[in-house]
Parts: C-alpha cells; structure tokens; sequence
C-alpha cells in the first residue's frame, strides 16, 4: 500500500480524485504541515485501561537531528523508528512504521 495513502486512512482523510489520474493523496514526506496532525493524533492516544483515573498519553514521539523514533508506554520500548537525511524523512518512515505496527496490533 501506499504510505500516503496509509497515513491518510489512519487520519480518516479521503483522497481526491482527479480525472485519469485515480486517487491522489497528500505527500506526507514533503511538509511539515501535513506529518505534524498524523504526529499529534498518535501523541493524544492514550493507555485503554479502566483502573486509571487519569488517561495517560501511550506514545510518544521523539525527533532529533536526522531520526526519529516512537516509544509505546505500555510495551516500554521503541516500536518505531527511522534515521534518513532529513528530520521530516526520518518522522514520515517512522509513522509509517508505528501506524502499520499500530494495524497489526
């Protein structure tokens, strides 16, 4: 599957349509204003646990330099992680990666 295509069904973005083209997707990897909302929207997910009266953040995503990574607090390890040329690269394959493991899961 395609990873744009990936990340916009995990944002519940529909694609657009453009005449012999089929469907077109926003390029997650170009701009920062695209990846930042996936990034945000896997930051806000919280531990699904009864007993805790205080929902709890379950990832968090860490950048620096030229790689990212994603810790999930429940599993206590890194379950996502890229390094690439670039800051935005490296965060576009590692949310690739976590919202495939996230579908699997």
């Amino acid at each position: 599957m395609n990873d744009n295509k990936l990340i916009a069904e995990f944002m519940g973005v529909k694609p657009k349509t453009a005449f012999g083209r089929g469907e077109i997707y926003v390029d997650y990897s170009r701009f920062w204003n695209y990846l930042m909302p996936v990034i945000i929207k896997i930051e806000e997910m919280t531990i699904d646990d009864d007993n805790l009266t205080i929902k709890e953040r379950r990832y968090q995503v860490d950048m620096s330099y030229t790689q990212c990574s994603i810790y999930d607090h429940v599993r206590d390890g890194v379950i996502a992680s890229a390094d690439m040329v670039t800051k935005l690269l490296s965060t576009h394959r590692a949310v690739v990666e976590f919202i495939k493991e996230y579908n699997n899961g």
